[in-house]
Formats: structure tokens, sequence, C-alpha cells
């Protein structure tokens, strides 16, 4: 059987340095994400804007009786 111990970290320990580029990087990931998200459901709201029947026939001439 094994010693394990509690008292070391459960994964490697970045440097100050190394963890302030995680969490830049973790920002910039997630504000990228919330854009393709944005762009995402505009996407989708165009597509149900053009999905939806007019009430006017097309080609219908309008002006004649």
């Amino acid at each position: 059987m094994t010693d394990t111990s509690d008292t070391t970290p459960p994964g490697p320990r970045l440097t100050d340095r190394a963890e302030a580029a995680r969490a830049e990087r973790l920002a910039r990931q997630a504000a990228a994400l919330r854009a393709n998200l944005r762009r995402r459901k505009e996407q989708a709201r165009t597509r149900q804007d053009r999905s939806t029947p007019e009430t006017d026939t097309p080609g219908e001439d309008k002006t004649c009786p």
C-alpha cells in the first residue's frame, strides 16, 4: 500500500507570472465566448425574422382592387 500525503497540492504549482498569464487567458476566453454567444443569438433572431410568413402574398399587386 502506498502512503498518500495530504500536504501536497493536487496539481502543479504555477508561478505568479504563470498564474497571471493563465488568468488573462481565461478572461480572454470568457470574453470571446460571450461575444460568440451574442453573435449566435443575433443570427438566430435574424433567421427567425426571415422565416415568419408575411401577411401579404408575394407578387400580389396591392394597387388594383
